[in-house]
Protein backbone atom coordinates (compact mmCIF):
# COMPACT_ATOMS: atom_id res chain seq x y z
CA UNK A 1 0.00 0.00 0.00
CA UNK A 2 1.26 3.47 -0.91
CA UNK A 3 1.76 6.26 1.59
CA UNK A 4 -0.19 9.51 1.07
CA UNK A 5 3.09 11.23 0.08
CA UNK A 6 3.82 8.52 -2.52
CA UNK A 7 0.35 9.02 -4.00
CA UNK A 8 0.86 12.81 -4.04
CA UNK A 9 4.21 12.43 -5.82
CA UNK A 10 2.75 10.12 -8.49
CA UNK A 11 -0.22 12.40 -9.10
CA UNK A 12 1.82 15.61 -9.09
CA UNK A 13 4.27 14.15 -11.61
CA UNK A 14 1.54 14.36 -14.29
CA UNK A 15 -0.60 17.18 -12.86
CA UNK A 16 0.61 19.89 -15.21
CA UNK A 17 -1.98 22.45 -14.12
CA UNK A 18 -1.00 22.18 -10.43
CA UNK A 19 2.61 22.48 -11.57
CA UNK A 20 1.72 25.63 -13.58
CA UNK A 21 0.02 27.11 -10.51
CA UNK A 22 3.23 26.54 -8.53
CA UNK A 23 1.49 24.38 -5.95
CA UNK A 24 3.70 23.37 -3.01
CA UNK A 25 2.88 20.61 -0.56
CA UNK A 26 2.79 21.64 3.10
CA UNK A 27 1.35 18.42 4.51
CA UNK A 28 -0.58 15.32 3.52
CA UNK A 29 -2.15 12.49 5.46
CA UNK A 30 -5.03 10.12 4.83
CA UNK A 31 -8.05 12.28 4.01
CA UNK A 32 -6.23 15.61 4.40
CA UNK A 33 -3.95 17.82 2.34
CA UNK A 34 -2.56 21.34 2.78
CA UNK A 35 -1.09 23.20 -0.18
CA UNK A 36 0.52 26.60 -0.75
CA UNK A 37 0.49 28.83 -3.85
CA UNK A 38 1.62 32.36 -4.70
CA UNK A 39 -0.72 34.45 -6.87
CA UNK A 40 1.07 35.50 -10.06
CA UNK A 41 0.21 38.22 -12.60
CA UNK A 42 -0.96 35.73 -15.23
CA UNK A 43 -3.54 34.39 -12.72
CA UNK A 44 -5.40 37.72 -12.49
CA UNK A 45 -8.67 38.59 -14.17
CA UNK A 46 -9.56 41.91 -15.85
CA UNK A 47 -10.10 43.54 -12.45
CA UNK A 48 -6.59 42.73 -11.21
CA UNK A 49 -7.75 40.07 -8.75
CA UNK A 50 -7.28 36.32 -8.72
CA UNK A 51 -9.40 34.66 -11.41
CA UNK A 52 -12.13 32.51 -9.87
CA UNK A 53 -11.17 29.60 -12.10
CA UNK A 54 -7.63 29.56 -10.71
CA UNK A 55 -8.90 29.78 -7.14
CA UNK A 56 -11.29 26.89 -7.84
CA UNK A 57 -8.51 24.86 -9.45
CA UNK A 58 -6.22 25.44 -6.45
CA UNK A 59 -8.92 24.18 -4.06
CA UNK A 60 -9.71 21.32 -6.44
CA UNK A 61 -6.06 20.22 -6.38
CA UNK A 62 -6.06 20.00 -2.57
CA UNK A 63 -9.37 18.10 -2.82
CA UNK A 64 -7.90 15.65 -5.34
CA UNK A 65 -4.77 14.95 -3.31
CA UNK A 66 -6.76 14.50 -0.08
CA UNK A 67 -9.36 12.19 -1.63
CA UNK A 68 -6.75 10.01 -3.34
CA UNK A 69 -4.43 9.89 -0.31
CA UNK A 70 -5.57 6.38 0.63
CA UNK A 71 -4.18 5.06 -2.65
CA UNK A 72 -7.63 4.26 -4.03
CA UNK A 73 -8.53 6.06 -7.26
CA UNK A 74 -11.08 8.78 -6.52
CA UNK A 75 -12.59 11.04 -9.18
CA UNK A 76 -14.62 14.19 -8.71
CA UNK A 77 -18.38 13.96 -9.12
CA UNK A 78 -19.06 17.60 -8.20
CA UNK A 79 -17.57 20.65 -6.61
CA UNK A 80 -18.71 24.14 -5.69
CA UNK A 81 -17.00 27.19 -4.28
CA UNK A 82 -17.91 30.36 -2.43
CA UNK A 83 -15.55 33.28 -3.07
CA UNK A 84 -15.58 35.33 0.14
CA UNK A 85 -12.58 37.67 -0.33
CA UNK A 86 -10.36 38.71 -3.21
CA UNK A 87 -6.71 37.79 -3.63
CA UNK A 88 -4.11 39.88 -5.45
CA UNK A 89 -0.76 39.40 -7.11
CA UNK A 90 1.87 38.37 -4.59
CA UNK A 91 -0.60 36.96 -2.07
CA UNK A 92 0.33 33.56 -0.70
CA UNK A 93 -2.67 31.26 -0.44
CA UNK A 94 -3.09 28.14 1.67
CA UNK A 95 -5.62 25.43 0.76
CA UNK A 96 -6.56 23.02 3.56
CA UNK A 97 -8.57 20.00 2.42
CA UNK A 98 -10.33 18.00 5.10
CA UNK A 99 -12.32 14.80 4.76
CA UNK A 100 -15.88 15.02 6.04
CA UNK A 101 -17.26 11.63 4.96
CA UNK A 102 -15.43 8.58 3.60
CA UNK A 103 -17.73 5.86 2.36
CA UNK A 104 -16.99 2.75 0.36
CA UNK A 105 -18.09 4.35 -2.92
CA UNK A 106 -17.95 8.10 -2.25
CA UNK A 107 -16.32 10.77 -0.13
CA UNK A 108 -17.03 14.40 0.72
CA UNK A 109 -14.37 17.01 1.41
CA UNK A 110 -14.20 20.66 2.42
CA UNK A 111 -11.35 22.92 1.36
CA UNK A 112 -10.68 26.27 3.00
CA UNK A 113 -8.52 28.66 0.99
CA UNK A 114 -6.99 31.45 3.07
CA UNK A 115 -4.55 34.31 2.63
CA UNK A 116 -1.40 33.40 4.56
CA UNK A 117 -0.53 36.96 5.65
CA UNK A 118 -3.99 38.17 6.71
CA UNK A 119 -5.45 34.82 7.72
CA UNK A 120 -8.66 35.77 5.91
CA UNK A 121 -10.64 33.04 4.20
CA UNK A 122 -10.79 33.84 0.48
CA UNK A 123 -12.79 30.78 -0.57
CA UNK A 124 -14.68 27.75 0.64
CA UNK A 125 -14.91 24.66 -1.57
CA UNK A 126 -16.93 21.47 -1.09
CA UNK A 127 -16.57 18.45 -3.33
CA UNK A 128 -17.67 14.84 -3.62
CA UNK A 129 -15.69 12.03 -5.19
CA UNK A 130 -16.57 8.62 -6.52
CA UNK A 131 -14.17 6.08 -5.01
CA UNK A 132 -13.27 3.43 -7.57
CA UNK A 133 -12.12 -0.02 -6.57
CA UNK A 134 -8.79 0.32 -8.38
CA UNK A 135 -5.63 1.54 -6.71
CA UNK A 136 -3.45 4.37 -7.92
Amino acid sequence: MSSPKDVYDRMMDKDYYSQWMGVELISISEGNCTLKMTVRKEMLNGFGILHGGVSFAFADSAFAFASNSYGRLSVSMNGSMIYSKQAKEGDILIAKAKELVKGNKSGTYDVEVSNESSGEVVGLFRGTVYRRSSEI
